[in-house]
Order: C-alpha cells, then structure tokens, then sequence
C-alpha cells in the first residue's frame, strides 16, 4: 500500500491523516494541544507541546493504518500560519513560546512603524499591512522581551513559522526552510522577487542569518528518521494557500473561503501580483517549479470562534452543530447583530483595538436570535471581503465560492452566506482540502499523484447552495451589518 503523510498542524490541534493512491483519507489521528491566553488579546502555544502531538498522531496513524516507513512515499506539511517561533540552532529549544496569528501584543509596535511612514513600502515589497497578525512584529518582540537579539545576530537563534520548526525537528537539526507562501507571510518576503528582503529585516531589527530557506511548496524539504524509517518531506504550504491547492483554484478567478477558527478567502489573480486598493492582502498562492503565483486574501479573525463562543462562554448550545438548528428558530422579525471583533477586527477594517458589539436587542432577543447573528456575521465578514476583492480585481460576475473548513458543513451557515452574497457557494464532496492540498504536493513531487490538470479533474461537488434572499432584503440587511461594524469600532475608538 502506498500512502502520502500529511500533516495538518493547526491552531488548536494537530492531526496526521494517510491518503490512500487515490488520494482518498484513509487514516486520521489528531490531539488538540493547549491554548494560553497570558493577557487580553495575547495568544500562545507552547511550541515543545506541538511537536510533542505532530509526532505523536504521525506515530498513532501509522499504527491505526499497520503502515510501515516502507509504505509512505512522501510527506506533506500544512500549518497554521504566521504563529512564530524563534529557537536555539544548537539545542533546538525556543527561546519563548510560540506567539499565535491572533496575538494581537504588536499593535504598538506596528503603530510606531506606521508612525514613521513605513506601511507603503511594506505593502509594495510584501503584500501586507502593518498588522500584529503578521511574523514579522512577532520576532522583533520576542527578541527584544527576552534579551536574545545579539545572540541572533551571532547566528545562535533561528525563526521559523510552525513548518520551519517541524521540519528542523523532523530532520533532527539538518533542514531549516520553509516554502513560499509561508515566507510570504511573515513582512519579510519580497512576493515580486522571491526573496527575503533586507530592507523589511533592518526596518524590524530582525537579523536575517535568522531566516529558513524559501524553496518551492513541492520540493525537497530532507527526510525523517523518527517514525522507525526514513520518510521525505516533500510538500509545505501555509494552510489557506493549502486549501487553495486542495480545492484546485488553480485558475485566475477562481475562490475559495475556509472556515475554521476564522475565515480566510483567497482569489487566484494569476502570476502577476496585484496591489490592493481596498486593504485586502496580495500573497503567494503557491509556488511550483519555481514560478510563483498570486491571490488576493482577506482574513477574518473570528469565524467558527464565534460559535465557540456560543457553547463556551454563553452556554447556549452543547455542541458547535446545534448552532444552525437553533438560528432557524430566530424570530425573523427581529434584526439581533452580532459583530465578534473579540480578537480585533481583520480585512478589509484591520481594527486591532476593536472589541466585539451586539445591536437590536429586544425584550424578546434570546438563544435562537443569537445563535442566527453569530452564524450570519460570518456571511456578512465574507461579503466584506468578497465586495473589496472584486473591486481591486474584475472577476467574472459569475465566480463560485467554493468553501472547506468545518463551518461549512453547516446547511444554514451556507445558505445564509449564499444568501447574502447574492452568489452561488459550492461545498465540496471531499472537506479534508487543507490536509490534501499538502498531500498532493508532497505526493505529485514524488510522481505518485497526477499533475494539476488530472487533480483538478478529481474535485467534486457535494452541494451547491443558491441565492433565496430577495436583493432588496439582502442589501438591506448588509446596510444594517455595515452600519453595526462602524458604531462598533466608534465605541472602541480611545478616549
């Protein structure tokens, strides 16, 4: 039997899942992992726990499967993006814990940096804004608080998104790389160039001796020893550019959105990266054989976080899929809007010091009105992203929304965002996009999986949803969305 190894290091679980020869998931194993929250809007993982449950469901995989080293051709890493880990090259130990995507402790760094006229020459070179989001801020901070810049320039430290670091700990010290569309992420990386650039590094005081080898998201990324043989690493790519692949958008215009902790949508714009005019990011979509291509990206911060919240911190459901269920049941007289800035708010606002809000409370608002405004301020984030990237780029007015993640096996949350698109939304049959997208990676590098053309001929549909909101509707409850997001970052304004 031959399998592929994919290795879906998320935000907050890590899972090994074996794809079959016909790139079906045969095997899956995940642990989840701790999440520590030091201070409001901080977020850490420890990095050693981490590795800890990747080699461990790596290992309980293999064993659920009876594969042997012998019977895997290749493995393929996807992982939480922007999470930044900075470590000693000789013991391999992080100097801190890992600083999370949602962290948000950089906002006055950032600020500064703005402050001094930087942010156009950061869009120019890497795409991005000047957001705590993003690795950059993150290394520059955790050198400062933990004293360890002259070691860094000494060539003691390394940095690394979570990838860098599974690999050098895969490859027991002797790979330290990442792939483009991670490097991509990190305000370092010239996209136009494929280069790190120097001018990013000296304007964050981050040494560039620090910084992995970008190479191509399929290529050579050494090989491990530690599951009883030795096994390539063959594939990498940062998750949403992951599921990108996985969900074959290797066509200009074509999109799609994954719903996870939060939402990222990217639009493929082909080889030639385009400059957003409406605060949305330019990044690498994926880079094979050496040529790069492009997307337009937003990026929600709270998506299935916010149902979490539901069960969690309002203990109105039990669990996550009672969500939709209960929404149906929302009085629809009632317009309850719930906007979950809870970790700032992301594209196309970039608000880090926003904090969530609820309008059009009544006397009868209960579990049912919140449950539908949780669900539909996803379906309205998305419209914002949606309506911000066709204005930076002319899709074709009949571009599909293709959706992964584990919100979209939500029959209501798709409806709802169907709905108030205005836009057919495609579900595919196959969800594990993100884990087979590095799959298929790692696997087509090793010739056991088809090239693009004969990948993107396997997807295939589970159900489309259609529009079934009258326009008038439609725009008039996204009237009242945007309206709730501008009285939201009013009140958070500083007094």
């Amino acid at each position: 039997m031959t399998y592929v190894l994919a290795i879906d290091q998320g935000t907050t679980s890590s899972r090994a899942i074996l794809f079959d020869a016909q790139m079906r998931p045969a095997v899956t194993a995940q642990r989840e992992f701790t999440q520590h929250f030091p201070q409001a809007g901080w977020v850490e993982h420890d990095a050693e726990e981490i590795w800890d449950t990747t080699l461990a469901v790596c290992r309980e995989a293999m064993d659920k499967a009876g594969a042997t080293p012998g019977d895997i051709a290749a493995i393929g890493i996807t992982n939480q993006r922007e999470t930044t880990v900075v470590w000693d090259k000789d013991t391999g130990k992080p100097v801190h814990r890992a600083i999370v995507w949602q962290d948000r402790r950089t906002a006055s760094i950032c600020a500064d940096l703005r402050a001094g006229g930087n942010e156009q020459a950061v869009t120019e070179t890497t795409g991005l804004l000047l957001d705590p989001y993003f690795s950059g801020t993150k290394v520059k901070w955790i050198l400062d608080q933990t004293g360890t810049l002259e070691q860094a320039r000494a060539g003691k430290l390394l940095f690394g998104t979570i990838d860098s670091f599974l690999i050098w700990r895969l490859t027991e010290s002797r790979v330290h790389a990442t792939d483009a569309t991670n490097a991509a992420r990190t305000l370092m990386f010239d996209i136009a160039k494929g280069e790190w650039s120097a001018a990013m590094c000296d304007m964050l005081d981050v040494p560039a001796q620090m910084l992995p080898e970008v190479r191509d998201c399929a290529a050579d990324f050494g090989e491990t020893t530690l599951l009883g043989g030795s096994i390539p690493i063959c594939g990498v790519a940062g998750d949403q550019q992951a599921a990108t692949i996985g969900q074959a958008c290797f066509k200009p215009g074509m999109m799609k959105s994954t719903y996870g902790t939060g939402c990222f949508a990217l639009l493929n714009t082909g080889d030639t990266p385009v400059l957003s005019r409406n605060r949305m990011l330019t990044t690498v979509a994926y880079q094979l054989g050496g040529k790069r291509s492009y997307a337009l990206e937003g990026s929600i911060f709270i998506a299935g976080a916010v149902v979490q919240w539901l069960r969690d911190a309002l203990g109105l459901i039990e669990r996550a899929d009672q969500a939709g269920g209960m929404a149906r049941k929302a009085d629809p007289a009632q317009e309850v809007m719930i906007v979950p800035a809870f970790t700032g708010l992301g594209a196309p606002y970039w608000q880090p010091e926003c904090r969530g809000a609820m309008f059009g409370l009544t006397r009868g608002s209960g579990a049912a009105e919140f449950a539908r405004a949780a669900l539909d301020s996803v379906a309205f984030q998305t419209r914002d992203l949606v309506e911000a990237m066709h204005a930076d780029w002319q899709a074709d007015a009949d571009t599909i929304l293709r959706v992964d993640g584990g919100m979209s096996a939500s029959n209501y949350t798709m409806q709802s965002l169907s709905d108030l698109l205005g836009a057919p939304v495609d579900r595919p049959v196959m969800q594990e996009t993100t884990a087979l997208g590095a799959a298929w990676l790692a696997g087509m590098h090793k010739g056991v999986f088809p090239g693009q053309d004969g990948f993107a001929e396997t997807w295939a549909l589970d159900k489309r949803f259609e529009p079934a909101m009258d326009a008038e509707t439609r725009e008039a409850r996204y009237g009242r969305w945007k309206r709730a997001v501008a009285s939201a970052m009013a009140y958070s304004e500083p007094d």
